[in-house]
């Protein structure tokens, strides 16, 4: 199994309206594509001497590297256009590729 883990750091400005908008609108179009089995948000605990704002690690778990694949290919550019169009400039956000042993 993969995990599409996506980490973003939002300024503290916009945290309220994000999470809720992450928990209520983006994730569950997401996990509307059909590619993620279920998904987790975590809150980072850990910062850097100069991090300023919240970050947060949002986790989707998917069966193989062919859905990510997929998925990547069909609807990850339109829902971060979504998100970039809505948060411009108030976030960070990086993406990795986690696999379960």
């Amino acid at each position: 199994m993969i995990i599409y883990n996506v980490t973003v750091n939002v300024e503290s400005d916009i945290h309220a309206d994000w999470l809720i908008w992450l928990k209520n609108v983006h994730i569950p179009r997401v996990m509307d594509t059909g590619f993620f089995l279920e998904y987790k948000i975590c809150r980072v605990l850990t910062t850097q001497e100069d991090e300023t704002g919240f970050t947060y690690a949002i986790q989707y778990t998917c069966n193989n590297m062919n859905d990510l694949d997929e998925y990547r290919e069909k609807h990850a550019a339109e829902l971060q256009k979504e998100h970039l169009q809505r948060y411009e400039g108030k976030f960070v956000a990086f993406r990795t590729l986690l696999e379960i042993v």
